[in-house]
């Protein structure tokens, strides 16, 4: 018997402080498991399956992933009620935006995409703990100024074979930064926020394994004093044979947007 199937791009945002990132593995509880589950449960009997725009990892959020659902012979009717029953059932700390019906030829993996990432922090002093599943405090005194001029040199087409987490000569590592910036925070605010935050902005169609923590990390060495700009260039060059030995805590790394072009 012929199968028809029907496909689905949905939007959902989640805080990712208790989860062990988006893929599946066993015996903890990552984001696709939970949605998938729910789905599970409100499908009920019908075949389903789903796939992600990209990975996050622990502790990391999103105010904006995608996923495709892949529907099997029973189409969703109603989109508003789907959603409202999706959200009725998901965790509190995940919740599907949007739903739309997209064609065979669209495919979340390889399609052109440019994701958003923000990485907020402060510096210098110690935060209000409910501060901690969106925003790394550093302790010591940042220079600020300095990083917003190390950040910019991360954008354009470059070697990031240093910013890879356990790279190999196998791989490609020559990619494009849109954008690279370091802005005062005025997107994530809370009464509990300190007086002063910052975000670093980066956009870009695909990011190697924990490289936005790796260039971070390179950046707060930066604000210490622990590096230069020079450095960072040098990193950046195609005999660069440089490893990045810091990676920024996870936690305040958000996926803030994903656009389909």
């Amino acid at each position: 018997m012929f199968d028809k199937r029907y496909y689905y791009l949905i939007k959902i945002q989640y805080l990712g402080y208790r989860f062990h990132g988006w893929q599946k593995q066993p015996d903890v509880k990552t984001i696709h498991l939970m949605i998938d589950r729910t789905l599970k449960y409100i499908l009920k009997d019908v075949r389903f399956k789903t796939l992600g725009a990209g990975r996050t990892d622990a502790m990391v959020s999103a105010n904006e992933a995608a996923l495709e659902l892949f529907i099997y012979n029973e189409p969703i009717k109603e989109f508003d009620e789907f959603l409202a029953l999706f959200n009725h059932n998901l965790p509190q700390d995940i919740r599907a935006l949007s739903i739309k019906e997209v064609d065979n030829k669209f495919n979340i993996i390889k399609d052109s995409k440019l994701k958003e990432y923000h990485y907020v922090f402060s510096e210098g002093q110690k935060n209000h703990p409910f501060c901690a599943p969106i925003l790394t405090t550093i302790l010591e005194p940042l220079d600020v100024a300095l990083m917003k001029q190390g950040a910019k040199l991360f954008e354009g087409t470059h070697n990031f074979k240093t910013y890879c987490y356990r790279a190999t000569d196998k791989g490609e590592y020559v990619r494009h930064i849109e954008r690279s910036e370091i802005v005062n925070n005025t997107i994530y605010t809370a009464n509990f926020f300190p007086k002063e935050s910052y975000v670093f902005k980066v956009v870009g169609k695909g990011f190697m394994r924990n490289q936005i923590r790796l260039m971070f990390g390179c950046l707060i060495k930066l604000g210490r004093g622990e590096v230069s700009l020079d450095y960072i260039e040098s990193t950046l060059q195609l005999d660069s044979k440089e490893v990045m030995d810091y990676i920024a805590p996870a936690s305040g790394l958000i996926l803030h947007s994903v656009n389909f072009q």
